[in-house]
């Protein structure tokens, strides 16, 4: 069984919000693969369900962004997975647009929802998958107001193209226990969308 928890903030005023990219992807992923319907359980809208043989449980915690941790605690406890049956999938202003990153475990780095799920667990070995945004896009531009703006259509059209990408690894390489996205030196890759629509699989330094 695997948990992936999409973060992001609950309510309408943060729909395609790039803090909500987290929830985006779960609804992308739920659209396409599972088709089924979020219910209230334990601070959490969930779908439990099966990905090639997988259970899943797709969740996306109602505590707001920075209390995630609360959330995911609790679904950690009453299905009584490990660590790394957990994978956490949200916003990075860090890495470019269409880049996707992924880690066994590291620190929370600057998101405020993975720094909350690191301090409630008491753990840095949570994987997480961090879907780039872009950054900064204008100079001095203050990073909650970068974070709960608006995608563009543009960006709302080649998300799905991104989304569809991310969920071929996903069933690849995390979903099968087996396999591994990691590299044994610095625990990571980095796939980025080119624009020939297929992805590159390159090591970071």
């Amino acid at each position: 069984m695997k948990i992936i928890v999409g973060l992001g903030n609950p309510g309408k005023e943060y729909e395609n919000t790039k803090h909500n990219l987290g929830f985006m992807f779960l609804d992308f992923l739920n659209k396409n693969y599972l088709g089924g319907e979020f219910k209230t359980f334990k601070n959490s809208k969930i779908i439990e369900g099966n990905i090639d043989n997988e259970k899943v449980i797709l969740a996306k915690p109602q505590t707001y962004m920075n209390l995630s941790g609360d959330a995911v605690i609790k679904l950690k406890s009453w299905y009584k997975v490990d660590n790394n049956d957990i994978l956490v999938i949200y916003d990075d202003f860090d890495i470019p647009f269409e880049s996707v990153r992924y880690r066994d475990s590291g620190s929370a780095g600057t998101h405020n929802g993975m720094k909350d799920i690191v301090n409630k667990l008491a753990t840095k070995d949570i994987p997480r998958l961090r879907i780039g945004t872009g950054g900064l896009k204008k100079e001095n531009q203050e990073v909650i107001s970068f974070v709960l703006s608006k995608f563009s259509k543009d960006e709302l059209d080649e998300l799905n193209n991104v989304f569809e990408k991310v969920m071929n690894i996903l069933k690849k390489h995390i979903l099968n226990s087996k396999n591994s996205l990691t590299n044994s030196k610095n625990n990571v890759k980095i796939f980025r969308y080119s624009a020939q629509n297929r992805f590159k699989s390159v090591l970071l330094p």
